[in-house]
């Protein structure tokens, strides 16, 4: 007697997912060498391990894997692009963030090794002082906590000028 279509496809599935899980339980991230706190080369490394509190960083709060910006400041996704290139960064169209819409998607998560890693997307932030910071979420583990350790670099910029659309 042979078996349904639906068996046969239900069965790959199932060995599928199965072969997934043991390729992430194999797979381990890289382990940045940077220790909590601040870096010579302007990086800085956080433990948000916690899942139930947040830990700030200035104006930036990160829990697991979701950054929120703080009451009164705003949050702008530049996308893709190299870091030193951003000098200058815009004036508004900045979104204020939270728990339930903290920045978005910063990273991608691999169904095959389980692990998260950053997108390299580079966040134009408005501090609840109005300063202007250009931030990059480098990597999300390190050697001291593992997952939730937050690598990030960042840099004060000016203003873009309203007619300019160079950054």
């Amino acid at each position: 007697m042979k078996a349904p279509l639906l068996v046969w496809a239900m069965a790959v599935a199932f060995l599928l997912l199965v072969a997934s899980l043991l390729i992430g339980s194999f797979t381990k991230p890289e382990f940045p060498a940077y220790a909590i706190g601040p870096h010579a080369d302007s990086t800085y490394t956080l433990d948000a391990s916690r899942g139930d509190a947040w830990r700030w960083w200035g104006d930036l709060g990160f829990r697991r894997n979701h950054v929120i910006t703080a009451p009164g400041a705003g949050a702008i996704d530049l996308g893709l692009m190299a870091f030193d290139s951003v000098r200058e960064l815009p004036t508004d169209g900045y979104i204020a963030t939270s728990f339930a819409a903290d920045t978005g998607k910063w990273y991608d998560y691999s169904m095959w090794s389980h692990l998260l890693t950053s997108r390299h997307h580079v966040y134009a932030i408005r501090t609840r002082s109005g300063e202007l910071v250009a931030l990059e979420i480098l990597a999300y583990y390190c050697r001291e906590v593992g997952a939730a350790c937050y690598t990030v670099r960042s840099k004060t910029t000016r203003p873009r000028p309203a007619t300019s659309g160079v950054r």
